[in-house]
């Protein structure tokens, strides 16, 4: 957006009694120190990571499997038509976000639902 455009946004919250600011720039340097206070980079990283996990299909319907019980890989393969590699990649980015942990047992690794509380409350929201 351009800065003519912005200057007349920030002037009509000013004239609206929206902003307490007394000018433009004062408005535009209060909403850029709110923005500074309130952006916990790594914490907003997190998250973006967590709901990017969640913005797929297939790692949705692997969390679905799991949610009826552990699964390894080989499993999660059949049932999702997916090859090895694919299927340990979304595992692998499930569990980097902590949804899903794995444990090996021998040549097997068998994965299970982290917190079936957060899956809970997600099914709550509609999330899953």
């Amino acid at each position: 957006m351009s800065q003519e455009k912005v200057r007349k946004r920030l002037n009509r919250l000013i004239k609206s009694g929206i902003c307490d600011a007394e000018n433009v720039k004062e408005c535009a340097q209060e909403l850029r120190q709110l923005a500074q206070q309130t952006a916990d980079k790594k914490a907003i990283q997190e998250k973006t990571r967590f709901f990017k996990a969640l913005a797929d299909e297939t790692r949705l319907r692997i969390l679905k499997l799991l949610e009826t019980r552990e699964m390894c890989v080989c499993e999660i393969m059949v049932a999702l038509d997916l090859t090895q590699p694919t299927a340990s990649h979304h595992l692998g980015l499930l569990e980097k976000v902590g949804l899903v942990t794995n444990e090996k047992r021998g040549k097997w690794v068998f994965y299970h639902i982290t917190d079936q509380k957060l899956l809970d409350n997600m099914h709550k929201t509609n999330l899953l």
